[in-house]
């Protein structure tokens, strides 16, 4: 990639979306994007990652450091030290830092339901998906019975496709993820238009009946239904209007439950 005099690296395109750019390389990498539409998208995706990371993170960041990690920061402080051992200390205060932070995310996260967790991790896999071109699903549809077979033997139960024709959206394929000690499936669809949606499918602890009712969730530009079915979870996300999902989170819903 090359605009002005320089070409454009990976690392810049990042750089552009977190505005950490001068303006020279900025105007160049803007040309280039105007030329470029499918970067536009492949950045949008970016910056949506970007604020749902923060909205998932920010609040652990803005709590105070505990006092004996400042101790620790205080007692070496000492700028004679040779370099190796400065390097060394640098790395035990920030490795202890975030270790505090990634402490305080886990346990955020261990004290909050396994649904409450659902909708984020949803709304994340789709922003990071759904601009793929090349690669948006890992098994395609035309290997459907194979995709359900692998998710199925993978999540440890019986995973089934809603297929969501009668709302103009074909089956794209589907991919495996990760979701903190368990695996996740996600399977995508496409409409005429190239908007898509995402249903994302974990299990968890089996919940009563009352858990199947549908939440809904705004994260960002996203939004998603979500629900649990017995010990499965399910979470519809797309970058559409609350009536047009709550439509398909419905028939998502009869299909699984004929």
């Amino acid at each position: 990639m090359s605009y002005g005099s320089k070409p454009i690296r990976e690392d810049e395109l990042h750089a552009y979306v977190d505005g950490r750019l001068d303006d020279n390389r900025r105007q160049a990498v803007a040309e280039w994007l105007a030329a470029h539409p499918e970067d536009v998208v492949r950045l949008e995706s970016y910056r949506k990652q970007n604020a749902l990371m923060h909205s998932m993170f920010d609040a652990v960041l803005d709590e105070p450091v505990p006092s004996q990690l400042q101790v620790t920061a205080r007692r070496h402080r000492r700028p004679a030290l040779p370099w190796a051992a400065a390097a060394a200390v640098t790395w035990l205060v920030v490795g202890g830092a975030g270790g505090w932070l990634l402490h305080g995310y886990r346990m955020a996260q261990s004290e909050l339901p396994a649904l409450a967790t659902l909708p984020q991790r949803a709304a994340i896999a789709h922003v990071v998906y759904t601009p793929e071109v090349l690669h948006p699903v890992e098994v395609g549809v035309e290997q459907e019975a194979h995709l359900v077979n692998w998710l199925s033997k993978r999540l440890g139960t019986e995973v089934r496709v809603p297929h969501l024709q009668a709302i103009g959206y074909d089956l794209v394929g589907g991919r495996l993820l990760p979701d903190q000690d368990r695996p996740a499936a996600q399977f995508m669809y496409q409409d005429a238009g190239g908007r898509r949606l995402t249903l994302y499918v974990r299990t968890q602890e089996a919940h009563g009946a009352e858990a199947t009712a549908f939440r809904y969730s705004s994260q960002e530009k996203v939004a998603v239904f979500y629900w649990i079915d017995g010990s499965v979870g399910y979470a519809l996300s797309g970058e559409v209007d609350k009536a047009a999902l709550l439509r398909a989170a419905e028939l998502v819903y009869r299909d699984l439950n004929p």
